[in-house]
């Protein structure tokens, strides 16, 4: 598994009494961005730290695929206007990797400043999703040879760093899973035709740069 600078823009339409439409959101990932989603398992009960799913010690509470899978994902109008009609509260699962985005992902905190660099440096960035705990930046589809390549030429890459290519996925805004709201950081501009994607290696050296002075190097859950 594994943009915008300036004031931060709501994508996502409201509900009457301010909860975010998470069909509304769902359908631009699939059909106008043609970002292949999937539900979520999601939580027992709203703002419950347990997960939906048969496990009672799972990792992830909410924020992973159960029925249906990965491979179900998809950009189809019409089965994702379906999946959260029956399920209005799921969390929004992006499939990462080719045709959808990939993704980097790290602790809040060495996020927080890896972005604050990156923005120094004048880096043109894509969204980036926001947990209590974790971040993940949006970026093109990568191949694993291709990351191979850009990781083997660091002396060291911490474990808490994780890539999220072919085969796996991020939770995207509104969500809510075991681990808090999941919100954007930097958010897509509202009515774009597709967000605009990084390519990998313009932000792998600050975010292992970052990461190795902060000293979050285990991995984490």
């Amino acid at each position: 598994m594994r943009e915008i600078l300036g004031r931060r823009r709501r994508l996502l339409s409201k509900r009457p009494g301010g909860r975010p439409d998470q069909i509304s959101a769902a359908l631009t990932f699939a059909s106008t961005w043609q970002w292949p989603v999937l539900p979520g398992v999601g939580l027992r009960q709203p703002g419950s730290p347990q997960c939906a799913c048969p496990d009672p010690d799972c990792a992830t509470p909410g924020a992973h695929p159960f029925d249906p899978g990965i491979l179900a994902a998809t950009s189809d109008e019409r089965m994702v206007r379906w999946w959260w009609t029956n399920r209005p509260t799921a969390p929004i699962v992006l499939a990462t990797g080719g045709p959808g985005p990939s993704a980097v992902s790290l602790p809040a905190i060495a996020a927080a400043r890896s972005l604050a660099e990156l923005d120094r440096r004048g880096v043109r960035l894509g969204p980036v999703v926001a947990t209590p705990d974790r971040w993940s930046f949006l970026v093109a589809p990568y191949s694993m040879p291709h990351l191979g390549e850009l990781l083997y030429a660091k002396d060291h890459v911490p474990g808490s760093l994780r890539f999220h290519g072919t085969g796996g996925y991020v939770v995207l805004p509104p969500s809510e899973t075991g681990q808090g709201e999941v919100r954007w950081e930097r958010a897509p501009l509202p009515g774009s035709a597709k967000p605009w994607l990084p390519d990998i290696e313009a932000l792998v050296d600050v975010l292992v740069d970052i990461l190795t002075h902060t000293g979050v190097s285990a991995p984490e859950l």
